[in-house]
């Protein structure tokens, strides 16, 4: 008997393969056949002869791969209306008995047995991506210069209707997106509704598009489809959203948002995009990223066991959550369980994902999005991948550009003081001295909490104002109007009630 994993023969039916670990149970159940004359070859190859040794190697034959040069090939055959095997230019024609342990070791491992891709006869060019990012940055080539080339396929005299309330926004968006008059090239005609029944309607060329793939965004994170902390999730599986194809409307709203100027997710883990865009073949995640508490604390009793028997007692202990796996084996020595966890974690994020995880770069294939996360890694993670780092007060002073009276009028001496206002005011948002953030601030202006991988159109502006003591805002045309006040105090107050009574203020 031989191992139809490793070849390697084997004593009397033994549960594990001493040479490859593998399981052998299976073998125990095979159908027992008489055994066939050396006469009779090898099966219906024919490619056997009259010695008695050829015989003694038969199953061997039919398991390990035949090595051939090119000139080489299996004789043709043909069969014959009363089931004969002819082969061409073969001699004699023989007949095989069909239950040979020959054949039925041969349909196991065509079946059953791993598929192994050699690398190194592969057709598949492995990419440089240190040299992609070097040439992005000599050239350089933003996010916001891919996108401008991807957005020239939306069609704006063409659109797709929202009818939105902030309260709940996935539920209106998924509406919308499962519409069959849905077009991914046209764009969007967003209505937010509020509690009372009335609508804030928008062409959406500008702030509530953004506004409303910014509060989608939001709600993508905490639904079922991802998992994990906050600072790092992965693709999770969820059989109810696999039969909704929501996986794929959840990638087709994560390339609509980024193509139309909106945010992106931001809350994918380092490692899980890397392996979405192809850049790594595995995901190398550690055991603090399995959110499963129990899948995780027997997960790290493996790592930390300190010898083979507490190993061994492990593996039998969680056999079952192995098994579902395909993790359980025969393990020889203690460095067997890197092997065991590694394995596991390979399963929990990779395989066991793999319909969810493909309907999701189908869906971000929408508008060539996902051509480009694969060409231009480097440009998008920032968008995709969770980041600390926080919006600063010199970033928002560099985006708004105040429109000034004529120098030397009095209403530029006031624009001016109001100015030094405003500049302070964000300096003291940042230090959270106002309770609020410079994301409120931002989507107040604009419908944005972020910087969007697209350029931000129009340019932002500030223009100032008499005629109101409170700030007021059009996102359609990115304006925030500054209150033209007497002090400073009085500017602090007025900014910070005027933006947390702005509409969705606290929603996102």
């Amino acid at each position: 008997m031989f191992c139809p994993f490793c070849a390697v023969q084997l004593g009397d039916a033994p549960k594990f393969c001493p040479s490859c670990g593998q399981n052998l149970g299976f073998l125990t159940q095979l159908p027992s056949t008489p055994s066939t004359s050396s006469s009779e070859g090898c099966g219906p190859t024919g490619y056997g002869d009259d010695s008695s040794s050829e015989s003694d190697d038969c199953e061997a034959f039919g398991r390990l791969p035949m090595k051939m040069s090119p000139k080489q090939s299996l004789p043709t055959t043909s069969r014959a209306s009363g089931g004969q095997a002819n082969g061409a230019g073969a001699g004699p024609k023989k007949t095989t008995s069909p239950n040979t342990s020959c054949e039925f070791y041969n349909t196991y491992t065509n079946v059953y047995a791993p598929v192994v891709i050699d690398s190194s006869s592969s057709d598949v060019e492995e990419v440089d991506y240190s040299q992609v990012e070097d040439r992005e940055q000599v050239f350089g080539l933003t996010a916001a210069d891919v996108l401008s080339n991807l957005s020239e396929a939306i069609d704006t005299s063409n659109c797709s209707r929202f009818n939105i309330n902030r309260a709940n926004v996935w539920d209106g968006a998924l509406r919308g997106f499962k519409r069959s008059s849905f077009d991914p090239t046209g764009s969007l005609l967003v209505k937010f509704t509020d509690d009372i029944g009335q609508t804030e309607d928008a062409v959406d060329t500008g702030g509530p598009t953004r506004e409303f793939l910014t509060l989608l965004m939001d709600a993508i994170k905490n639904r079922r489809f991802f998992e994990g902390r906050e600072d790092g999730k992965y693709l999770s599986f969820d059989s109810k959203a696999a039969d909704g194809d929501e996986y794929f409307h959840v990638g087709r709203m994560v390339a609509m948002s980024i193509v139309h100027g909106g945010p992106g997710p931001r809350c994918f883990s380092e490692n899980f995009y890397h392996y979405l865009v192809g850049k790594v073949k595995t995901i190398e995640a550690p055991i603090a990223d399995v959110p499963d508490p129990d899948l995780r604390n027997v997960l790290l009793e493996i790592k930390n066991a300190t010898t083979l028997e507490e190993l061994l007692e492990l593996n039998d202990k969680h056999a079952s959550m192995l098994q579902t796996a395909g993790c359980y084996r025969c393990l020889r020595t203690l460095e067997d369980k890197e092997q065991v966890v590694n394995d596991y974690i390979q399963w929990y994020f990779t395989y066991r994902n793999h319909v969810s995880f493909q309907r999701f770069k189908d869906g971000l294939a929408t508008l060539n999005l996902y051509n480009a996360l694969e060409q231009h890694p480097s440009l998008f993670q920032p968008y995709m991948v969770y980041s600390a780092e926080d919006l600063k007060a010199e970033t928002l002073e560099a985006l708004f550009r105040p429109q000034m009276s004529p120098t030397g009028s009095s209403n530029r001496q006031e624009e001016e003081r109001v100015l030094g206002y405003w500049l302070d005011y964000l300096i003291a948002v940042k230090e959270e001295a106002s309770g609020l953030s410079l994301q409120d601030v931002l989507m107040f202006a604009t419908g944005l909490k972020e910087i969007p991988a697209a350029k931000l159109t129009p340019q932002p502006q500030l223009t100032f104002q008499k005629n109101s003591r409170f700030p007021e805002a059009n996102v359609c045309s990115n304006t925030l109007k500054l209150p033209i006040l007497p002090s400073y105090e009085m500017f602090e107050e007025a900014m910070s009630y005027g933006i947390r009574n702005s509409p969705g203020f606290g929603l996102f």
